[in-house]
């Protein structure tokens, strides 16, 4: 799996801002993918020492609109924690 297909995309909520003052980072990522794997593919896209990764599988909730019922995705979170005196800059901006 290229290290590109692993990370899906930042995760961006109120929670996830105030973890990236400790240091550590919130990311969609693949479902198959497992923390070895997320851990090389943060350090070799954003050049960073990871020291830990958590990973959480989200379910998606029902959702409906009058008679209509729909199902949001499920999905897969990692909260990646970087070394002391390392960040990402792509979330600093």
């Amino acid at each position: 799996m290229e290290a590109r297909d692993i990370l899906i995309r930042p995760l961006i909520t109120e929670t996830s801002t105030a973890l990236m003052e400790e240091g550590k980072y919130v990311f969609v990522v693949d479902k198959k993918a497992n923390k070895t794997q997320i851990a090389k593919a943060v350090a070799d896209i954003f050049n960073v020492k990871v020291e830990a990764v958590n990973t959480i599988n989200v379910m998606g909730k029902v959702k409906r609109l009058g008679r209509n019922v729909g199902r949001r995705s499920d999905y897969k979170k990692a909260i990646v924690k970087l070394a002391q005196g390392e960040s990402i800059q792509f979330f600093e901006a």
